[in-house]
């Protein structure tokens, strides 16, 4: 199989500018290929998992992955699927988050100095020092006002009438010239993104065969949504971050686990890499027993991202959990003091404190429901006060709904 014919199999595919020359240049030698990250925050999220995943099968396949960092573009933000202006973030916040996105993407791909290494670039390095005078004389000429009216990312917001600032209104702009610089100085013949990106890397092509007639390459891919239509990457509870500092292995665990019947088989294609043997058993499994799938699925993607041992761990905490109604000390956990267990609080506080419910009304409105549970005992009196006296093993187990769990450790 090519590298296009699995990008195709895999449901990544979505346009290409030339899809034809492309595949006969990936399949008869190796090529550079990028895709780019803005540093907006300190990890990558699931819903950048589609991309992470096609720069982990261009190493597969022997091509040399180019991660580019906005550490540039980010300053003005990328406008494109925005309604409004992104917050300011200083050069210190940038390189926090560029460190962080290098983190997710190391549990993926390999960084390194071979043939097929991924390798990390900044577009600050050559943006920052850019003269603004110089790049219109030089690239200015090569972009039409017109044709940029027409790209979705202006469009949508002039249509809206929602403001859209000269800054944001650059980006394109900016990242038709990354296109470009990586071109020339990495040899790097094609761009990849989400197909909201299409118009600007369209717009990349074309300068580099204006400017240098080389051959270039945009390849986009669907945009993710689950059946529901919810966003890929967003829970209840926010982003599905791929760092565990932000987002436990568990969490992690539990997001896929809860994936919708109808999207399980399309998941596992995406993001599970199941040989052909392993993928008809898969599919059996789905028609059979939809739940043993959703485990599998979850399995498969946590032991990508966090490797087996926590996977494991993950798979164990959950079967406590839900099957055998135990209390598993690999749930999340917050540590609570001695003093305050030992006088007392409200459990609407300690719904509030262990970040269950956003504020005391909805913990009301919660127990009122019938949604709150210590230690699996369902919760009526809306003034409970938690003690030390609902210690089990050392700990409380606080359930919000059937998926939601959150221990309560003692600080000594």
């Amino acid at each position: 199989m090519t590298f296009i014919e699995e990008f195709k199999k895999r449901g990544y595919f979505y346009q290409c500018t030339d899809l034809t020359t492309l595949e006969q240049k990936t399949t008869r030698g190796k090529i550079a290929a990028y895709i780019g990250f803005d540093c907006t925050a300190e990890s990558l999220h699931v819903g950048n998992l589609m991309q992470i995943m096609i720069l982990r099968l261009l190493q597969k396949y022997g091509h040399k992955p180019i991660v580019l960092v906005g550490g540039g573009t980010t300053k003005i933000g990328d406008p494109t699927g925005k309604e409004e202006l992104r917050k300011y973030l200083s050069d210190e916040d940038i390189s926090r988050n560029m460190a962080g996105i290098k983190k997710s993407l190391s549990k993926f791909i390999k960084f390194g100095d071979g043939p097929s290494d991924a390798v990390m670039v900044n577009n600050a390095d050559w943006l920052d020092n850019l003269g603004y005078i110089e790049f219109l004389r030089k690239y200015g000429r090569n972009f039409s006002i017109n044709r940029m009216l027409t790209m979705d990312s202006v469009k949508t917001r002039l249509e809206r009438e929602q403001s859209l600032t000269f800054l944001e209104f650059n980006y394109m702009l900016l990242q038709a010239y990354d296109f470009y610089y990586l071109n020339k100085t990495y040899n790097c013949s094609l761009q990849l993104g989400g197909s909201d990106q299409w118009g600007n890397i369209v717009t990349g092509v074309e300068l580099i065969r204006k400017m240098s007639k080389n051959e270039s390459f945009g390849l986009t891919t669907p945009l993710l949504t689950t059946s529901s239509g919810a966003k890929m990457g967003k829970s209840v509870s926010g982003a599905v971050w791929i760092n565990e500092e932000h987002l436990s292995p568990y969490d992690y665990y539990q997001y896929w686990r809860n994936t919708e019947d109808a999207d399980v088989g399309k998941f596992a294609k995406l993001y599970c890499e199941f040989s052909q043997s392993e993928e008809k058993e898969f599919e059996t499994l789905i028609s059979e027993n939809i739940n043993e799938a959703k485990k599998k699925l979850a399995y498969r993607v946590t032991e990508l991202c966090h490797g087996k041992e926590k996977a494991q761990e993950a798979f164990d905490t959950a079967i406590k959990v839900f099957e055998q109604k135990t209390v598993s000390h690999n749930l999340p956990s917050i540590l609570l003091d001695k003093k305050i267990l030992s006088q007392g609080i409200m459990c609407i506080d300690l719904l509030c404190h262990t970040g269950l419910t956003a504020s005391k009304g909805e913990g009301r409105r919660l127990i009122r429901g019938m949604g709150i549970k210590i230690n699996d005992n369902l919760v009526v009196d809306e003034n409970l006060i938690i003690n030390s006296n609902h210690l089990k093993d050392k700990a409380i187990k606080i359930s919000s709904g059937k998926k939601k769990h959150v221990l309560i450790k003692i600080e000594e």
